[in-house]
């Protein structure tokens, strides 16, 4: 069991490695602040989800957690590829109805061509749920508890203007997030093969 259980215990443990036991009011700011910095840095396989996406003349709306795009699939299974906005308006103008071939995010909608309708099924990196009092745990705090701890010390420091401060937490949080990516390769790929590609002699 984690030695920070959930929400309440994380406010309690940052206000004491911090020395600030004063700012439980701007907690919910400084979580909010450590996980937008967590999800863009991180890309985990807990952090994996399987949607679907409607598309309608060929925009699709995406989920409200997506961050990346894993993989893409038709209504059929057949994975489409990425392609930037250009190429894909210019590949397919004036082109519609048919299997889509291609895709490009645009901001919070996935655009397919040739235009049409129909449902996709998107693997993607999806936000870490948000830590809150009536959200108090999530897989990251189960995980690597330190990580959250030493993000939040990090936002408090930065709040107080404590650069040397900010700085060591900075360096203890990108150090247990270095070995939680590890532990992630290691989950995915540790009895992988080795694959040499180009023609066999």
């Amino acid at each position: 069991m984690s030695t920070i259980a959930d929400y309440a215990s994380l406010l309690v443990d940052a206000g004491e490695y911090s020395g600030r036991n004063d700012v439980a009011h701007l907690f919910p700011r400084f979580v909010g602040l450590a996980e937008i910095k967590l999800n863009r840095f991180l890309r985990l396989a807990d952090m994996e989800v399987v949607g679907t996406v409607t598309v309608t003349n060929g925009e699709g709306t995406l989920p409200t957690d997506f961050l990346e795009a894993r993989e893409v699939k038709t209504a059929n299974g057949m994975p489409i590829r990425a392609v930037s906005l250009q190429q894909i308006t210019e590949s397919y103008a004036g082109r519609s109805g048919g299997v889509p071939s291609g895709y490009a995010i645009v901001g919070s909608t996935i655009n397919v061509r040739p235009l049409g309708d129909g449902d996709l099924t998107i693997t993607y990196y999806g936000k870490i749920p948000s830590l809150t009092p009536t959200n108090p745990t999530n897989w990251l705090l189960e995980k690597a508890p330190d990580a959250y701890l030493y993000a939040l010390v990090e936002e408090i420091a930065i709040w107080e203007r404590d650069v040397d401060k900010a700085t060591a937490a900075v360096q203890l949080k990108m150090q247990a997030l270095s070995g939680l990516k590890i532990g992630d390769e290691r989950s995915r790929w540790g009895n992988a093969q080795v694959v040499v590609g180009g023609p066999t002699p």
